[in-house]
Order: C-alpha cells, then structure tokens, then sequence
C-alpha cells in the first residue's frame, strides 16, 4: 500500500474530544480515495494531517515506507512531495496560467520547466493556454489550472479539498467525471474530500465515511450502499429510512414481516439469532419501494421532490411508519394523496432496535 493511516488522531488544544480518533485506511499506488462526511466530521483536519498541515497525537501516517507522521515524527509539509488543490483554487491573479503552473518548478532550467507546464496543460485539456490570465478563465478552467499546478512537480500524492465546491451543480458532476479521468491517465495516487456524494461516487475508488471524528467505513461504492458497516453509514448513503422488522426461519428459509408486508425468497439475510427474538430495524432505501396501484398496502404522500424524470416521494403507512419511493415524473400525484406500494427487495440491511 502506498498511503497508510495507522489509527491516527488529531487532537486540538482546548477541545474536549479529537478532531480525528483512531482512522484508519490504506490507499494503493494509482487509486483514488474520497473522504465523505456532514460538516465538521474531521475529513478535512484528516486530509491536513496526511499533508502535514496538522499533527498527529497518536497513530502513523506512512508514504510508501517512509514514516511521515507519528506520536514522536513529524516531517516538514514541504519535505512530504505531496500536491495540494483547495476549494478556493488559490491561483495567483497577477501571473498568467503558464507561471501559475510553473511556480513549483524553479528548480528546473527554462527550457524544461516550459516542456513539464505544457505538458500538464495537455493532460487537464489546456493546451496553448499559457498567456491568459486567470481572470479570463471559467471557473472550471481555473480549478483545472489548479489541479495542473498541483500535478507539474510530479508529487507522489495527490491531495484535493473540496475542490469543486465553488461550482454549480452541472459543472461539479461533469468535473468530477472529468477529474477521475486526468488522475487515471496520469496514473496519479490521489485523496480526495467532498460531502457531496455524488462526485465521490464518481471520482473514488474507494470511499471513506466520516462522522464525528470517526472514519465508519473504507470501502467501494457498492459495498458502503448495499453493505453499510454501521446505522450512520447506512442512513448517510442514499435515501433511506428504517422501520421495525422481524426476522423469522422458516423451512424454506428466512422471510422478514414487515410493515408494508412478509419479504420471501431473500438472497441475503441475517439469521433470526442475530437479534433478540429476531427484532431488528430494516433499512428500505427509495429504490426498494414500488408504486403500485394495484398493491393491497397504501400510502399517503406527505413530501414530494421534482427531480426531473422521477420524483422522491416520502409517503406515510396507515401505521405511522414512513417510507421512500422513486416515482417516473409523469404520475405527478398531490401532496396527501393516497397510492399503492410494495417492496422490492431481494436482501436486507438490519441493525439492532435503537431505542426511542
């Protein structure tokens, strides 16, 4: 593994708990993580800490098999070979792209300085952009120019803070598709922190989810949207909500009664022993709820969300219990309007009864 977090905390003077307590993740040569998380959970203090921004109270922070960070070493920011890109891009305004770009290269006689700052260009799709000014720049052009700045002294790690955050929507999710892209053909190592899921989807290959100083889980997309290792996870991913269950064995395996129903034929369930008298809270995400007019069980409609081909419905069961469902955008129905639902679920995602 190229970068490794050893159960690292970060801890500033005067507050009564870490900023960062007991991360850990490891990120090969080449790979793309993302740090993911509501504001304030540490995924920036741990981005500052692997920079060398910030200390380390416990734990080690190692780079290939160099120990940069430790309870007892700390190597200079400067000394790491680490590129960093912020949310404010902080490109100099009085120098044209080709300096901006070319700053960390000093060291470099002229004529190869030129070659390495017209090649980065290349790479982020700026070529023959030297001359202009980053006022005459678009603001995705400005946080490309960034990223070449970052990547034209070659550092062995790439480090991305919130970079897209100053962007509309649009350009945040073609960007993002657009960044993962230049880093892969550069064959860059690189981490990367957003609370936008969407752009870590897109960008990451593996995904950190942070909370409260904690990182929850390390892993694929896939695994933290249809394995989530804990409730936060599996609350913060997607949209989704919990209702009470029970898991039952039968002789034909395990069925789970639910509010909206039995679930059968499960190809993923936890045995009834795994909870008291197999009791547990179920996770039902939007895309496990069908609407279906022709379903014995109904829901009122007490939210809708317009997003374009569908909506996102938050509807009410008789019973108390809400729940989410994507409708296609064409049956536009009101707002306390009953229809019919049925669950779609093939496993199930459980976590013991959190008390009222």
């Amino acid at each position: 593994m190229f970068l490794r977090i050893d159960q690292v905390d970060v801890r500033y003077r005067g507050q009564p708990r870490p900023a960062v307590e007991g991360a850990s993740l490891s990120l090969r040569a080449g790979d793309i993580g993302v740090l993911i998380g509501p504001s304030g959970c540490g995924k920036s203090t741990l981005l500052r800490a692997v920079a060398g921004l910030e200390r380390v109270s416990a734990g080690e922070i190692r780079l290939g098999d160099e120990l940069v960070s430790g309870a007892h070493k700390h190597v200079a920011p400067e000394a790491r070979r680490i590129g960093m890109v912020f949310q404010d891009y902080a490109l100099f305004p009085h120098l044209d792209v080709g300096r901006n770009v070319g700053f960390g290269l000093k060291h470099l006689p002229p004529a190869q300085r030129e070659r390495r700052v017209a090649a980065v260009l290349a790479m982020v799709d700026l070529a023959g952009s030297e001359r202009r000014f980053p006022h005459e720049l678009s603001g995705g052009q400005q946080q490309r120019v960034a990223l070449a700045r970052a990547m034209a002294p070659q550092p062995r790690l790439l480090l991305l803070d919130e970079p897209f955050s100053n962007l509309d929507v649009d350009l945040r999710e073609r960007l993002a598709q657009e960044l993962r892209g230049i880093l892969k053909a550069a064959k860059a190592t690189a981490l990367f922190v957003t609370h936008d899921q969407l752009e870590a989807f897109a960008i990451g290959d593996h995904i950190g989810v942070m909370h409260e100083g904690h990182l929850h889980q390390w892993d694929d997309a896939y695994s933290l949207y249809h394995r989530p290792a804990t409730r936060f996870v599996a609350d913060f991913i997607g949209h989704g909500v919990f209702v009470p269950a029970r898991i039952i064995d039968t002789e034909r395996g395990a069925k789970v009664d639910t509010p909206l129903g039995t679930l059968r034929n499960l190809t993923d369930c936890p045995l009834p022993g795994a909870y008291p008298d197999g009791h547990c809270d179920l996770l039902l995400r939007a895309d496990d709820i069908v609407h279906d007019d022709d379903a014995p069980v109904k829901a009122r409609i007490v939210r809708k969300a317009f997003r374009g081909s569908e909506f996102l419905y938050t509807v009410q069961l008789a019973s108390g219990e809400a729940v989410m469902t994507y409708v296609p955008s064409h049956h536009n129905h009101k707002v306390g309007e009953w229809i019919g639902i049925r669950p779609a679920v093939d496993h199930v995602v459980t976590f013991p009864v959190e008390a009222a």
